[in-house]
């Protein structure tokens, strides 16, 4: 199992609590990042969003490819998963982009890619917007470009949304960023099992999980023998595609863990008291009408983000490990997860779950 944790870019996780003690700082993000390194996490999720989805939209939030390089200069171990949205980046000005930071920080630089759902936000700053289908027709052709443009001395390519004529782009990273991806429609899951190299999911009970990575493992295999790859990825040429190896799964999940349940649950009621603002709350409801969702969101699952509160990692340090084990047998290899306040949890999940982990170096 690795362990990962989302940069609070944003202020926090928590919609109905102002104030987590996570300023939207560098100096906070710089030291939480080399904190994390010692404390035995293998892993960072820097998220993109220009709008902060959670404690407002006028609430101030970092941009992920500024804060990037920082993050990778001021690092030695940790990956660097980047979300990025095709619709606010061209593809060729993200693969040069890559190929730098990789020289910043080698083999650590991973991508999640985001085919964006929040049309008010995209008409602020002037982004194309797509619906749901398109979003994921743009997302294909700009992984498609991305990954060639990474690979190949000279890259041409005549699509519906993208132009390019004898692109060279150097130099080449040292291996191509891992492609992580998330969704739920149909549509999203095909592109996933098609090109992603792991597919992150929302929070879900360990048995629901298991259900979803049976089914993308069938689409994987599906979409690998359509498309004529071997089984370590590669064409009949040699040139290594990502995505086309058995994927990984991972999960999101909001931890509260404490010496005793009692505790935990007094945590939990805190988080859960809802008096949050309407800035928030209406960011909460573009979110769920911009999404197709496979099942409704409570008001609950409302008051932290991505769901985390599903993932039933709230407890004393055994109760936490023990759900933690029912994923790893689900098939989960990556815990994606959110604290608050984020320094001080981290230091408690480090040192009462990551350093009884079997086998974990912390």
């Amino acid at each position: 199992m690795r362990f990962g944790y989302w940069m609070p870019i944003f202020g926090g996780w928590l919609r109905n609590v102002g104030d987590e003690g996570m300023p939207v700082a560098w100096p906070y993000v710089r030291d939480l990042a080399r904190d994390s390194e010692a404390l035995g996490f293998d892993l960072t999720l820097i998220a993109e969003l220009n709008l902060n989805d959670i404690k407002g939209h006028r609430a101030p939030s970092l941009d992920c490819w500024t804060l990037a390089p920082a993050v990778a200069a001021a690092t030695s171990t940790l990956e660097l998963m980047l979300a990025v949205r095709p619709n606010y980046h061209a593809p060729a000005l993200t693969a040069k982009a890559l190929s730098t930071l990789d020289l910043i920080a080698p083999g650590r630089v991973a991508l999640n890619v985001v085919s964006s759902w929040w049309k008010d936000e995209a008409a602020q700053y002037g982004a194309p917007f797509d619906v749901h289908d398109a979003r994921y027709a743009r997302t294909q052709e700009w992984l498609d470009v991305v990954g060639r443009l990474l690979q190949e001395d000279t890259v041409s390519h005549s699509g519906p949304l993208y132009e390019l004529a004898g692109t060279v782009l150097e130099p080449k990273p040292s291996r191509l960023p891992p492609v992580y991806m998330g969704g739920e429609s149909p549509t999203a899951k095909d592109v996933i099992a098609a090109q992603a190299d792991a597919y992150v999911m929302h929070g879900d009970a360990p048995e629901v999980i298991a259900d979803k990575i049976a089914d993308m493992r069938e689409r994987r295999t599906a979409a690998r023998t359509a498309d004529g790859r071997t089984a370590d990825g590669r064409t009949v040429d040699g040139r290594t595609v990502a995505g086309r190896a058995p994927l990984q799964f991972g999960v999101s999940g909001y931890v509260i863990c404490r010496d005793t349940e009692a505790a935990a649950r007094r945590e939990l009621a805190r988080v859960l008291d809802v008096r949050s603002s309407p800035e928030a709350y209406a960011s909460y409801r573009d979110f769920v009408e911009g999404s197709q969702l496979e099942s409704r969101v409570s008001l609950e699952e409302y008051s932290v983000s991505n769901r985390g509160l599903r993932s039933g990692l709230v407890g004393t340090p055994d109760q936490v490990i023990e759900r933690l084990q029912a994923y790893e047998r689900a098939g989960v290899g990556l815990m994606l997860l959110q604290f608050s306040p984020q320094r001080e949890e981290m230091a408690r999940f480090s040192r009462d779950v990551i350093r009884r982990w079997p086998g974990q170096q912390a």
